[in-house]
């Protein structure tokens, strides 16, 4: 029962608030601020030794071997899906 009569109050407060017209009457100003001296902050950051070697490498590629066996008799004609 408690759940049910906050859940209708925060209703009834949203509603109550979306019903309200603000206009504004003032325009708003930054302040000025005079901001002297300072110091950024300074690292010192050694990376990682890296060796870069070249050289040749020789890699052994298979061969393949593709037999493709295709209709005789439509040798240079194009398939057209029709039969």
């Amino acid at each position: 029962m408690r759940k049910f009569v906050l859940a209708g109050a925060v209703a009834f407060a949203s509603l109550s608030l979306a019903a309200c017209d603000v206009d504004q009457t003032e325009e708003g100003e930054m302040p000025e601020v005079d901001v002297d001296g300072g110091n950024m902050p300074e690292f010192d950051v050694e990376g990682p030794e890296v060796n870069v070697d070249t050289g040749t490498e020789t890699v052994e590629v298979p061969t393949l071997d593709v037999d493709v066996d295709g209709p005789d008799d439509a040798a240079g004609e194009p398939v057209t899906g029709d039969e």
